[in-house]
């Protein structure tokens, strides 16, 4: 290095830069003076080794096309504190990189020079998505390693330590972009480690063989200057399995014949069926399930049907009907056709004559607790071998009416002894004098479950019949039934039912709440049934990409709501209108405005998609803040109003807080400030705020929490775990006056609140928005607003 290199590594050490980097900065003539201009940008007055870094970072890393100006903005976030990690500075680098309208605009000044002018940042924006004040506990980025591991469970399995974590990062920072990479990398491997245990001697192998691939031909895949996405985003179908392998049974090989057939019916493809039972309003899991049948069929090119189990007509009703064929077409999914196990009721009798015929099946007058304890003890009925005939005119009489219910019912003849109690003679026909919702009072017997399903699933040439896995007992009974009657055997494979922590799916639960008044109907913003998630302002597709998130397996798990969270704030935060609400408003008069003072602003809709277009927003004399936004006492690390200090309006003014009004009690009424319409100072602390009437508008805001204080709902004592703050009515609060124009749906981020849709108990007099989920701010956590 030469003498004048010396020096100039000896100026950048001064100012606390590490003597190897300060020695790579001064080898270029142009980075020396780029590093020291970005130093001197940042405020240096003395040495900060941490400061240094990060300004080197800047120099090195930033692409070229950032503006100067937004470069400069980032070396005074250095060196204002606000940018105080690589986490941060990664995550302000992708703020500049996806910062709409960066390309400058030629001006004239006043002495008719040519300049360019670029897009200021936006303050908030920007300090929101660094992460600027956030406090991030241990605690927090534990949770997210723990719900992106789930999600990938059964790959990270199959691939063992092959498996690229740069994947789980990518994910990682999605949610929370502002922690320093390496931490969650660190995090990652810990837990895989964990997960795998010590790495084998085919782990080792495994790599070798992937290092012999490298630079050998292999075609590399198209790099994405922003990392890899997740799948996703980029195929949502990839998280389903492309093989299934489930428990094999002699009975369920179909003959070459079976399979021609089957060919000829289904027309060649795979065949899906998503069979609800219309007793109630689909769930959650139910949208996994969708996910999972409609998916498999459409990444296979094949069909998914529509299939109603109403086999039950006490508990049935087209209410419910129309309410999923209404929430299967709101998620995007087409069946094939639409069809109701009723359909088959003619068929499925014929059949369970013939299963007589055969000596597979004998009507039985055991009661229901007779039946049960012979189960139990393993003994055959009384009338287990009775005449096949006498069978036959028996189940006729059982459907001409002439047994009242429970006197008879036809019993599969399977094995009393078997080890598993399923297949103990289950019952096939039971006599109900219920009208159906379908069919009326045609019937008065019909069929179970266990006989129905694998039925109509053959006669629908379904190919896989995927199920949740309580059903995996009743494999045996499917394959013995269609075995027995010589018909086609669809393959079944059983997956892990959704379990959601802080609430319930169970239908029987739901309907208690519902009819004892917990709730507000099926549709209240706090269950998990869909027609309530689309109330509270879930889209489609951040289910869809939930349910993609959350992988599918065998493996029974838990999944917090932090996972459907994140589903949900990756959909709004690109696609929803920004606007300001007050929650709790506290009233702030600007002194040195005149009492007319009526000043329009053009706002954005959205920061950074400059295609969303823009509202307008009147700045008047008596303006609201939120009562969170003022402390009588200061204190560091606070960015609200206080007694001398200053605020930024957001999109207006500086504003200075000159004298507070009290009550008698020393409430404080009303706040006095001066505006800084040159606005001759920056301050960190920016506030959301509206004009005073007419230039706001009232609105009634629900905010929702977890239905349940437990994670985990006990069996036992769930009623009593309901959590009393679940729903917090706020009947005070305005907002911009635009978001009175709303329609029932019509969805806004309510800027440091959260994100809110438009509810159906809203008046052309008062608007009624429910939270649908939090953001997170710059003092830190989840906003609990």
């Amino acid at each position: 290095m030469g003498e004048e290199e010396e020096r100039k590594a000896g100026v950048l050490v001064g100012y606390g830069m590490d003597p190897k980097a300060a020695r790579a900065a001064s080898s270029s003539e142009k980075t020396f003076e780029a590093t020291v201009s970005g130093l001197k940008e940042a405020g240096f007055t003395g040495s900060d080794p941490a400061k240094s870094a990060l300004v080197y970072s800047i120099v090195t890393k930033l692409p070229g096309s950032v503006p100067p100006g937004q470069k400069n903005y980032l070396y005074q976030a250095v060196g204002d504190g606000r940018i105080a990690s690589n986490g941060q500075l990664d995550a302000a680098m992708d703020f500049c990189g996806e910062t709409e309208g960066s390309e400058p605009i030629v001006e004239d000044d006043a002495n008719m020079q040519v300049k360019e002018v670029y897009q200021e940042i936006d303050d908030e924006a920007f300090n929101k998505y660094c992460g600027v004040g956030t406090t991030v506990t241990d605690e927090e980025i534990n949770k997210i390693v723990d719900g992106i591991l789930h999600s990938r469970i059964s790959e990270i399995k199959e691939r063992r330590y092959q498996f690229k974590t740069g994947l789980l990062l990518q994910e990682a920072r999605e949610q929370m972009r502002f922690v320093d990479g390496k931490i969650f990398l660190h995090k990652f491997d810990e837990q895989i480690a964990e997960i795998l245990g010590p790495k084998t001697e085919a782990d080792s192998t495994e790599k070798s063989k992937a290092e012999e691939g490298k630079g050998k031909g292999l075609e590399k895949p198209p790099e994405d200057p922003k990392g890899v996405a997740p799948a996703t985003q980029a195929d949502p179908l990839v998280s389903i399995p492309s093989v299934l392998e489930a428990r094999e049974l002699e009975s369920a090989k179909n003959s070459p014949v079976l399979v021609e057939k089957q060919k000829i019916g289904s027309g060649g493809k795979i065949v899906c069926r998503f069979p609800p039972e219309p007793n109630g309003y689909l769930h959650i899991g139910h949208a996994k399930a969708m996910f999972l049948d409609f998916g498999y069929a459409k990444k296979n090119g094949g069909d998914c049907i529509l299939r109603f189990d109403d086999t039950n007509p006490e508990a049935e009703d087209v209410e419910y009907i129309n309410a999923i064929i209404e929430m299967v077409e709101w998620l995007g999914h087409k069946p094939a056709k639409t069809t109701y196990s009723s359909d088959y009721f003619e068929e499925l009798y014929e059949l369970g004559r013939e299963c007589i015929g055969r000596n597979k099946a004998y009507v039985c007058h055991q009661t229901k607790e007779e039946a049960s304890s012979y189960r139990e003890e393993k003994k055959d009925s009384p009338w287990r071998d009775r005449p096949i005939e006498e069978s036959l005119s028996l189940f006729e009489d059982m459907n001409k009416g002439k047994f009242g219910e429970g006197e008879a019912t036809l019993r599969l003849k399977i094995d009393m002894t078997h080890a598993n109690p399923v297949m103990r003679d289950p019952m096939a026909y039971r006599i109900k004098f219920s009208p159906h919702p379908r069919t009326g009072n045609q019937w008065c017997i019909y069929p179970s479950y266990d006989f129905t399903h694998c039925l109509v699933d053959s006669l629908e040439w379904v190919t896989h019949s995927l199920c949740t896995l309580e059903f995996e007992i009743r494999r045996d009974s499917y394959y013995w039934l269609l075995e027995a009657l010589d018909m086609y055997r669809p393959f079944v494979w059983e997956f892990s039912r959704l379990t959601l922590q802080n609430t319930i799916v169970s239908k029987r639960k739901l309907l208690r709440l519902v009819k004892g008044g917990h709730v507000r109907g099926w549709d209240d913003p706090r269950l998990p049934t869909l027609v309530a998630l689309r109330r509270r302002g879930f889209p489609p597709k951040a289910i869809n990409r939930f349910c993609a998130s959350i992988g599918v397996s065998r493996a029974d798990s838990v999944v917090g709501m932090h996972a459907v969270e994140w589903a949900l704030r990756t959909e709004l935060d690109r696609t929803v209108r920004r606007a300001k609400a007050v929650l709790r408003p506290l009233k702030v008069t600007i002194a040195n405005f005149e009492e007319d003072h009526k000043e329009v602003l053009q706002i954005p809709n959205h920061p950074q998609q400059a295609s969303m277009g823009e509202h307008e927003q009147v700045l008047s004399r008596h303006v609201y803040i939120d009562e969170m936004d003022f402390r009588m006492e200061d204190e560091k690390g606070y960015y609200g109003l206080a007694p001398g200090k200053t605020a930024m309006l957001r999109h207006a003014y500086p504003i200075t807080l000159k004298e507070v009004l009290t009550d008698d009690e020393g409430i404080p009424q009303e706040l006095l400030v001066e505006a800084d319409e040159a606005k001759s100072t920056k301050p960190k602390g920016v506030l959301h705020w509206v004009s005073a009437t007419p230039f706001s508008a009232p609105a009634e805001i629900r905010l929702y929490d977890r239905l349940f204080k437990s994670a985990e709902v006990s069996d036992e004592t769930w009623l009593e775990d309901l959590n009393p703050e679940s729903e917090k009515i706020v009947s005070s609060a305005l907002v911009e006056k635009f978001v009175a124009e709303a329609s029932v749906g019509d969805m806004f981020q309510f800027e440091r609140v959260g994100f809110f849709v438009c509810d159906k108990d809203s008046t052309d007099e008062k608007k009624v928005l429910n939270l649908t989920v939090t953001l997170r701010d710059s003092y830190g956590g989840e906003k609990k607003a």
